[in-house]
């Protein structure tokens, strides 16, 4: 094979993955913002337990 045609072949692949990379990392962005709210409520919940669970009882 001529290394000129090696070389190009090894370009457009080379641009091929930088392109799927991208996508993929554009894709990645609203995920981590849905991410972020979902912690963020797993904590309340968990704050939320935890001020249940150390309430003093009634009879007390």
């Amino acid at each position: 094979m001529n290394t000129d045609l090696f070389l190009y072949v090894e370009r457009v692949r080379a641009f091929e993955l930088r392109a799927e990379a991208e996508r993929s990392r554009l894709a990645r962005t609203p995920v981590r913002a849905v991410r972020r709210w979902e912690v963020r409520l797993g904590w309340a919940l968990i704050e939320m337990g935890l001020r249940l669970v150390h309430r003093r009882p009634a009879h007390y």
